[in-house]
């Protein structure tokens, strides 16, 4: 097995210009066991070159609010195809993360809206 994910592999620099990611974040995604690496006889990691769509589905996935715990729950179809549609079973955890940046925005929009006050009246108003 090793032997095959070695021929054609990426190292880790490569996989880093691939995608753009950094040496550190690639290092992070397989430290949590996204990514599969082998190590070349020079003890350097190596990636399969399906690495690199794995990893840019990764940063997808952060990009949208997702820890990569919550990423490590996906299934395969998520991280093995590139672009892949949602599959059918994270659709309720892409609802819910959905709810809680739509929470946060209101939030934020309560905050800014206080503090426009605040500057206009030049007094903090009461909590509502």
């Amino acid at each position: 097995m090793e032997k095959a994910l070695l021929q054609g592999s990426l190292t880790i620099g490569a996989l880093a210009r691939e995608t753009g990611a950094s040496v550190r974040s690639l290092r992070h995604y397989d430290q949590h066991g996204l990514l599969a690496s082998a190590r070349n006889g020079k003890g350097y990691r190596t990636f399969p070159p399906e690495a690199v769509t794995q990893v840019r589905q990764i940063q997808r996935m952060i990009a949208t609010g997702f820890s990569l715990s919550e990423i490590q729950a996906f299934p395969d179809c998520m991280l093995l195809i590139e672009g892949a549609a949602s599959c059918s079973e994270t659709t309720d955890m892409q609802r819910k993360r959905l709810v809680s940046i739509e929470n946060q925005i209101a939030d934020l929009e309560r905050r800014r809206a206080r503090l426009l006050k605040t500057l206009v009246e030049g007094v903090v108003p009461p909590l509502d």
